[in-house]
């Protein structure tokens, strides 16, 4: 049987803290996740092996017999032993190499398998995490000593799955269908969702093993850019076009928001570039169902093709505000 090097599957360092095993496992998880890579079985696989070496690591007891396991095989190895030649049924029975079984000092214990498969076989997991976690109780069958697992049902995963949303689904709220393990389900998507928003699926994930707890699954949330608006926490901001004559004279505009056109009264003399705010026409905010504001900045608008009319009544305008008008000179 191969031994897995769990901290090499994580790309951890063998000291790494549980904060750092925990980031590249999400890490690697969202990479490799089946939803991610449909039909790829070499990703499936992956995805399987990624989530038994974080079983193991991420647990404090796991993690410790199985460091204790690689010292015996490291030692092994540095004594010349051949690959695939280690004796797992003496780990496996506390004789590991010179390791004296728990509770038993000096002790052996002699132990004899019905077959191959009664010590290494069944499971979510591979052979090797059976062996060494499975935890072995022994009955008898056909006169022979056998093992057969009695582990405890493996703790419940949680799975995450980015889900991309448009902005008007973000502000009115929407669903995603997903398909897990032959099942068909449904999620709501509550209105205020931003980019990072976590929206959770309790006990819709997928058990670690055989008889283990469902655990839960989340969707995060990823708002894509708006061609209009531009968000910033529970705001939205937006440029909006106003005539000049308007802009001079005052006058009321049609600004846009996402629940539809609004009417905003400007005050004469009003510049490019000012913003005005109007309260309670931004983004819904989660919970409370509150919304933010708008941010509507003004950006005046020239007329465009004058007409000689047009051209002459500008340049008399100019010559009344003492602008120099082009082409003509100072009197």
């Amino acid at each position: 049987m191969e031994y897995k090097d769990y901290y090499k599957i994580l790309g951890v360092d063998r000291n790494a803290d549980e904060k750092a095993i925990k980031k590249a496992y999400r890490r690697l998880a969202r990479e490799f996740h089946p939803d991610m890579k449909p039909g790829d079985k070499a990703a499936e696989a992956r995805f399987k092996e990624i989530n038994e070496a974080n079983e193991v690591l991420s647990d404090p007891e796991k993690r410790r017999k199985y460091d204790e396991l690689g010292q015996n095989y490291q030692r092994w190895q540095q004594a010349g032993g051949a690959p695939g030649g280690f004796d797992w049924s003496q780990w496996m029975a506390g004789q590991a190499r010179g390791a004296q079984p728990r509770g038993q000092p000096g002790g052996g214990v002699r132990v004899e398998y019905a077959n191959v498969e009664d010590l290494f076989g069944g499971g979510g997991f591979s052979d090797f995490f059976e062996a060494i976690f499975g935890g072995m109780a022994q009955q008898q069958a056909g006169g022979r000593t056998r093992w057969a697992s009695s582990a405890a049902p493996a703790p419940a995963r949680d799975i995450e799955q980015e889900v991309e949303i448009t902005l008007e689904e973000a502000f009115r709220g929407t669903q995603r269908v997903m398909e897990l393990d032959g099942r068909r389900l449904e999620v709501k998507i509550p209105a205020g969702v931003k980019t990072g928003s976590r929206v959770r699926m309790a006990g819709e994930g997928l058990p670690t093993g055989p008889g283990g707890t469902a655990g839960d699954i989340y969707l995060v949330i990823k708002v894509l850019p708006h061609a209009v608006f531009h968000r910033e926490g529970d705001n939205l901001h937006c440029e909006t076009p106003v005539d000049m004559f308007t802009a001079l004279l005052g006058g009321e505009l049609r600004v846009p928001t996402l629940a539809g056109p609004v009417a905003l009264r400007i005050p004469a003399g009003t510049q490019s570039g000012r913003t005005f705010r109007l309260k309670g026409q931004g983004m819904p905010r989660l919970k409370s169902g509150e919304r933010g504001d708008l941010l509507a900045k003004v950006r005046i608008m020239l007329p465009e093709n004058l007409s000689d009319r047009e051209q002459q009544l500008a340049r008399e305008w100019a010559r009344l505000r003492g602008v120099a008008v082009p082409g003509e000179k100072d009197s």
